[in-house]
């Protein structure tokens, strides 16, 4: 049985325990940073295997350049930190959400078939559930002018296109999707978000942006969803009035887009994926590989990022956490 430590954000860990693997789960959400021996203790045994899943913050596991078992990153948010393709290549295997980014980690240490694409999915309990439409058009999540001003301009925009049709909240989306006609999503960065995934998941018609990194790939305009020119609220707003004036089309859709989900981008569809990958791999000859390697990566991709965060971040723990990763080994060894 694979011992699996998985630390940070749970994305398909759950799944992966389904499927028989020993997965040892550890979230966190103060200013923490892990190192081998921290995981060890918080493991309570030597994994197979460390995960190491994107929270969106600075670097939360030190020295991953030195540990003895396989080791991965799993980057969701490289649309937002730019370090993230240097931060990979201390590591054995990276997955990246967004296809379009895949160059961005290769050409350094990491070989191109040890950079995967590992796109976004829904999550296993993401399912259809019968409930009264009271919303025409509607939109879950966060709207901040400070972390997403274009979000905000284009939901303002769209009221404006189609008033008393937009309905906008937060709170759980398995609950409140099926509550709505057509569900709207926005991608702040060019993102293929999760969101996709959720509502074709939970069986709903989605109306998303036209954008790049693989969703042409997985999912068909006028197929299994609708598009609309990202950040065009006019064009968004006459799709929306299409959609919502034929209920059949809406049933298609949404029909179409559950049916693709549950073909292959499932929580359960990742875990899947990840597992074969792996049983592919020489993985003693790859963990060697990197120990071997350990001092020059740090040299060539860690130090200047340790003080990069050690010059930026807020609190003395993590600066001097992050300066003291810089200095671990001499300069020239």
């Amino acid at each position: 049985m694979l011992t699996i430590f998985w630390l940070g954000s749970p994305f398909f860990a759950p799944s992966l325990s389904a499927l028989g693997c020993n997965v040892i789960r550890h979230d966190f959400k103060g200013p923490e940073t892990f190192g081998w021996n921290d995981i060890v203790r918080l493991a309570g045994c030597v994994p197979d295997m460390v995960v190491v899943a994107d929270k969106s913050r600075p670097p939360f596991v030190r020295g991953i350049e030195t540990f003895p078992c396989l080791t991965a990153f799993l980057c969701i948010d490289s649309h937002i930190h730019s370090w993230y393709p240097r931060y990979a290549q201390a590591f054995d295997i990276c997955m990246v959400s967004l296809r379009d980014h895949l160059p961005w980690f290769r050409n350094m240490r990491l070989a191109d078939d040890s950079v995967w694409w590992m796109p976004a999915f829904a999550k296993d309990q993401d399912l259809p559930r019968t409930m009264t439409a009271v919303w025409d058009l509607l939109f879950v999540g966060t709207v901040n002018a400070q972390t997403t001003p274009r979000r905000k301009i284009f939901l303002e925009k769209l009221r404006e296109e189609i008033p008393g049709r937009l309905h906008v909240t937060t709170g759980s989306y398995r609950d409140l999707y099926p509550q709505g006609k057509v569900i709207l999503n926005y991608c702040e960065h060019g993102d293929l978000n999760f969101r996709v995934f959720e509502a074709l998941g939970c069986g709903c018609c989605l109306l998303t942006p036209a954008v790049e990194n693989g969703q042409q790939e997985l999912f068909r305009d006028g197929v299994h969803l609708r598009t609309y020119p990202p950040d065009d609220a006019h064009a968004a707003a006459r799709a929306a009035l299409d959609l919502l004036a034929a209920d059949p089309l809406r049933r298609t859709l949404a029909e179409n887009g559950l049916a693709a989900i549950d073909a292959g981008h499932r929580s359960r569809h990742r875990a899947q994926n990840f597992l074969g990958k792996i049983d592919k791999m020489d993985v003693q000859k790859t963990i060697d590989r990197r120990l071997q390697q350990a001092p020059a990566i740090h040299d060539r991709y860690l130090r200047l990022l340790y003080l990069l965060h050690a010059e930026t971040s807020s609190g003395p723990y993590l600066r001097e956490t992050y300066l003291k990763e810089a200095c671990r080994y001499p300069r020239g060894t």
